[in-house]
């Protein structure tokens, strides 16, 4: 008797390839430089929101209600509870309330300039996923009137992903902060 060895056959009787090195290499290569090249369209195309209130009080005054972490939790709407020190270098323990519920995250300290600017950057590990650098600038306006501008700027390959959700979910938030920032320091005219 007589035996032959056939090559794997599919359904059809075709003879089944099989997949060479090459062949495999390329197909991760391709894979590799998609997500590459997505990635970086990502991080080149970053999104900022920014919400800006006019409060009658001193740079000063309402830099005391901002720098005041401790008291978050009684009168403000988004950032619920916060601590650690504000110095440059520092990380600080904020816990947000968004339409899902509440987030901890624990930004770094970028800038403190009483008065003037406060502003930190916070990331999700390892960084380039979803990293958010967020402000406060106080510009004096007059004598006794300010305008405080809340921005951050959003950045990383799942920011487009929730671009949707970040307008419609955290500007609001940030608006109401400022509003409510605003009612805390005419309630204790703090100087």
């Amino acid at each position: 008797m007589t035996t032959t060895a056939s090559a794997p056959t599919l359904e059809s009787g075709a003879p089944r390839r099989r997949r060479s090195p090459r062949r495999r290499l390329i197909v991760v290569g391709a894979l590799v430089a998609v997500l590459a090249g997505y990635s970086a369209w990502a991080n080149l195309r970053p999104l900022t929101l920014s919400a800006t209130i006019e409060v009658d009080a001193t740079s000063e005054q309402v830099w005391s209600v901002l720098a005041d972490l401790d008291a978050y939790a009684e009168w403000n709407p988004f950032i619920v509870s916060s601590s650690g020190e504000l110095e440059v270098g520092s990380t600080v323990r904020h816990v947000i309330r968004s339409g899902d519920g509440t987030t901890t995250f624990t930004p770094t300290v970028l800038a403190v300039e009483p008065g003037r600017e406060l502003r930190w950057v916070g990331r999700v590990p390892p960084g380039g996923v979803f990293d958010g650098e967020h402000s406060f600038t106080i510009e004096p306006l007059g004598p006794n009137r300010v305008r405080l501008k809340q921005t951050e700027r959003f950045a990383g390959v799942a920011v487009p992903i929730a671009t949707g959700f970040l307008k419609r979910d955290i500007l609001p938030r940030f608006e109401a902060m400022n509003r409510a920032l605003a009612e805390q320091v005419a309630r204790h005219g703090r100087g």
